[in-house]
């Protein structure tokens, strides 16, 4: 039987498109992106202290880095900069169109790289984007293309598999890796859904799945069965990560991005961050090497 669970209002972000929610461990701080609005916020939840930076164009992704700074997917290319924002330098020799297409969910891996995704403005899949890996030296390569919308990504514990979810197509894929190398091969379909966006792995290997649209993070099994739901009061739910100082609450990014006036009538709490305990653990984020 599918476990049900309910979320709370953890952070009044009211976002307009609240993203990539990345725990940090060591400053004990919550972070996510604002993608349209260009902004980063953090907060500690256990004092409430919020702080945000501009990043000066939208940023898709926010990643946390070895060296105790942020890298970060923007619209058209990656950058560094320390966490408060200071210092924003962009990565050279490499850029999209970003006329007709924008960065969107990224992560560093195991391997201390940063992948991120790309995807259409129109979000039609036309032209198609690709999914990017940043190397620590900042060379920046195509893992693979032809996609519709890049969203979420994470990689099991012992590297040998990736999730990856394309929103235009559906579904969220499995690939298998190299655990030496982080090299892709043997994808295959994992789980059929509406518009699946953001994703994060929990303890057991579970995926905890955000249905843009439906008001819901869906739990999957290893083997692609549904156990868990947790239901929100906010349709556009983004994605989600496990934080605090035991890993054990689940914060859930959602959006207000083109509700009508009567839509966000009926959800006041669109943008804002929910959290709930569901009695399993997280992880701690990969970092990035560069």
């Amino acid at each position: 039987m599918t476990r049900i669970l309910d979320a709370e209002v953890a952070v009044a972000a009211q976002c307009q498109l609240g993203e990539g929610p990345v725990w940090d461990p060591g400053r004990g701080l919550l972070w996510w992106v604002d993608i349209l609005a260009g902004h980063v916020h953090a907060i500690d939840p256990g004092t409430g202290t919020r702080t945000w930076f501009e990043a000066g164009d939208p940023v898709g992704a926010v990643g946390l880095a070895r060296s105790g700074g942020l890298v970060l997917a923007m619209v058209d290319g990656f950058a560094l900069a320390s966490a408060d924002g200071h210092d924003l330098t962009r990565v050279p020799g490499f850029s999209i169109d970003r006329t007709a297409l924008r960065f969107n969910d990224g992560k560093p891996d195991p391997w201390g790289n940063f992948i991120a995704g790309t995807m259409a403005w129109d979000e039609t899949g036309n032209p198609p984007g690709s999914l990017y890996r940043l190397s620590p030296d900042g060379t920046v390569t195509e893992v693979f293309g032809d996609v519709g919308l890049s969203n979420g990504l994470d990689w099991t514990d012992d590297r040998r598999l990736f999730y990856y979810s394309d929103t235009n197509i559906g579904r969220v894929d499995v690939f298998d890796c190299d655990p030496d190398t982080g090299a892709l091969s043997g994808r295959h379909p994992f789980v059929d859904a509406a518009q699946p966006d953001g994703l994060t792995l929990d303890a057991e290997g579970c995926i905890w799945l955000a249905i843009w649209g439906s008001g819901e993070l869906r739990r999957y099994t290893p083997d692609a069965q549904l156990d868990t739901v947790v239901r929100l009061p906010a349709w556009q739910v983004t994605s989600a990560v496990f934080g605090g100082p035991d890993l054990a609450t689940l914060f859930i990014t959602t959006a207000q991005e083109g509700l009508s006036p009567a839509e966000r009538a009926e959800q006041p709490h669109a943008g804002d961050i929910f959290a709930c305990t569901p009695g399993i653990t997280g992880r701690p984020p990969f970092l990035f090497a560069g």
